[in-house]
């Protein structure tokens, strides 16, 4: 039986929401081993002069514990 966990990870890109979820799991397979899944939570975006300047998720991150 496999025990997994989920943690929640916050992520920022200037290309896109895709990027900016790419970015989050790269940086917690860091330190993480046995990533399963990942899943955008929320997504959201700066504007500055009426143009979107940053991308940004909220994303849960699933892996496999040891």
């Amino acid at each position: 039986m496999a025990v997994l966990k989920v943690i929640e990870v916050l992520s920022n890109s200037e290309k896109s929401w895709e990027d900016a979820t790419k970015k989050a799991v790269a940086h917690a397979a860091k330190s993480l081993k046995n990533i399963r899944s990942v899943y955008v939570q929320d997504q959201s975006a700066s504007v500055t002069n009426g143009e979107v300047t940053d991308f940004r998720v909220n994303v849960k991150i699933t892996f496999e514990v040891d």
